[in-house]
């Protein structure tokens, strides 16, 4: 009643007393505090516009308008009383700024309802067993239930880490492995009891088995389908819903890895209207490297037009990605330690005094022949004997370990444009990279945890490297000894493959971040894995809008211009009307 009182009075330039006029006088003066301020203010604005006298100047506008918009209300309903009339062009200010003012408040109130909303969801779970060539770690996964899955929802719970020897050094006989075994059952116990009961059945239940089974997979078939089959059975036997287990191979295990960390990092976009316009491409990902115990995998993405069998083209969540990703099979943090171990034994003279220049002074240990040659990326000498003895001593040498280390790549070879090492050709890299795993605890062991300047890395491995035992111990406790007197070597290996093997220079260094997990979440090829086979990532959806999109741009620009258009004539008016 009021806005047709009003509408009337303006276009007709007149106005007679109205028996709505003195309650809505009321109205307007009783609420006019608790009112919305943006249409309160070009109410007010308007109304004092069309009153106020040209003497006043416009301090003394405003801060009338400011001080008392009710007192406003109460001149023009008094005008309207008197059949005072109303000049055209205030007609036109006060139409125009009433416009403006309902659409502010209809603004005003749709981000309100939007951001002040509260929505409550249940909790669903996925558990991913990390089957690697060292251990199997149990990672429990949480995010909202019926929630469409937008980027980061999904968060890690917790992380079973199975004490005992990883699955491709077991055999089928339980018995014989029985701590593994009952390790892994405490595990599967403890995730059990977190998650509730009504929620078992449609926890999703998958085992990934990577490097280790992959290595045993080729060199005995047989043995690695029976490990398969009894974990198989195994988890069958668990309330969960089971899914799947398998041995993953090297590519997939690098774009996994790829997939977690720009999901948890939130570079996913959902290709929506929105999106398509002010994000075409996409948002910036970022490289993916991982170190396991017997190989390693670098990710990343690259331009279309590169082809390859190194080369995935993916579709997340609408957008396409072509990713580079290689896995280096034997050159995982144990296997190269094993193949440098076999390396300084040859250039020892007795095998009762062999001089290790990576290993800390005052450290010596004697080694199974077994614990170095029992693996199909190591050659076993002519005259092999498993239970033959080897007594090491610590004689620190950085720059011959790191001789010794890159011994173990081959850097010439190559029939691409570029390679990294051993032939394999790789595209230069780009962008940002986050390193974890190996990459991680290697650069934690140096003290140089995030981002670091590549002289710094390499100066640090030197110090590292001279330092006697006891000092090590002393400054790093946190570090067990069995991982501890390897990290010499290992700083060696990862300053090689980043700077001679991945190409990474004193510019691109730079964009190397050594880190553990993101938004308390571990970094690692689990996360996508479960993403990906558990189909939470959309596949690809064709958007049927109702506009085509050269309509839409359009129709988008003619009301833009109108818009300036319109709030361009009320400044004009307004300017005119006062002075």
């Amino acid at each position: 009643m009021f806005i047709l009182s009003l509408f009337h009075s303006v276009l007709l330039g007149y106005n007679t007393p109205v028996p709505v006029g003195q309650s809505l006088f009321r109205y307007l003066t009783l609420t006019t505090h608790s009112f919305a301020f943006s249409v309160s203010l070009s109410l007010s604005l308007s109304l004092s516009v069309c009153l106020c006298p040209s003497s006043l100047s416009p301090v003394v506008l405003l801060h009338t308008v400011f001080r008392s918009p009710a007192h406003c209300a109460q001149q023009l309903l008094k005008e309207m009383a008197s059949k005072k009339k109303i000049g055209f062009k205030c007609r036109i200010a006060v139409v125009l700024l009433l416009l403006l003012g309902s659409i502010a408040a209809l603004v005003a109130v749709a981000v309100i309802q939007d951001i002040w909303s509260v929505k409550e969801y249940g909790l669903e779970y996925g558990i991913v067993i990390d089957s690697g060539s060292s251990r199997s770690t149990v990672y429990l996964y949480e995010w909202p239930g019926e929630k469409e899955n937008e980027t980061g929802i999904v968060t890690e719970t917790i992380s079973c880490r199975v004490p005992g020897a990883g699955i491709s050094d077991t055999v089928v006989d339980a018995q014989k492995n029985s701590e593994t075994w009952k390790a892994f059952q405490d595990c599967m116990k403890t995730i059990t009891k977190i998650i509730p009961a009504e929620k078992h059945k449609t926890t999703p239940l998958f085992l990934g088995a990577t490097a280790g089974m992959r290595m045993l997979h080729q060199e005995d078939e047989q043995r690695s389908d029976e490990i398969m089959t009894s974990l198989t059975s195994y988890l069958r036997s668990l309330p969960f819903h089971f899914q799947k287990a398998s041995i993953i191979t090297g590519q997939e295990e690098g774009l996994y890895g790829w997939v977690s960390v720009n999901y948890l990092m939130g570079n996913f976009l959902e290709k929506n209207l929105w999106n398509a316009y002010i994000q075409p491409e996409g948002a910036k990902t970022v490289g993916s490297m991982d170190l396991g115990g017997a190989s390693t995998q670098i990710a990343f993405a690259v331009q279309d037009d590169l082809k390859g069998p190194d080369y995935l083209h993916v579709k997340l969540y609408g957008y396409p990605y072509n990713v580079y990703t290689h896995s280096f099979l034997c050159y995982g943090k144990n296997e190269i330690e094993k193949r440098v171990l076999d390396k300084i034994i040859q250039l020892g003279k007795s095998p009762e005094n062999i001089p290790n220049p990576c290993y800390p002074e005052g450290f010596n240990i004697t080694m199974k022949a077994s614990k170095i040659y029992d693996t199909p990326c190591t050659n076993r000498p002519n005259n092999y004997q498993p239970d033959q003895d080897f007594f090491m001593v610590g004689l620190p040498d950085s720059d011959k370990c790191q001789s010794i280390v890159e011994s173990q790549f081959d850097f010439n070879t190559c029939s691409s444009a570029q390679c990294s090492f051993n032939g394999v050709e790789q595209p230069p890299v780009t962008g940002e990279f986050m390193a974890y795993a190996g990459f991680y605890f290697t650069a934690r062991a140096l003290l140089l945890n995030g981002t670091s300047d590549i002289e710094q890395f390499n100066s640090t491995i030197a110090e590292f490297c001279h330092k006697p035992w006891t000092v090590l111990k002393e400054e790093r406790p946190w570090i067990s000894s069995k991982f501890l007197k390897t990290y010499c070597y290992s700083a060696h290996y990862v300053f090689t493959l980043l700077t001679k093997g991945y190409k990474f220079d004193n510019e691109t260094w730079k964009n190397i971040h050594f880190e553990k997990e993101i938004k308390d979440t571990s970094i690692g090829w689990s996360l996508g894995y479960m993403l990906s086979m558990s189909n939470m990532i959309p596949s690809d959806v064709k958007y049927i809008t109702p506009m085509a999109n050269p309509v839409f741009a359009g129709l988008i620009f003619l009301f833009s211009a109108l818009t300036i258009v319109t709030f361009i004539i009320v400044s004009i008016i307004l300017i005119r009307t006062c002075y």
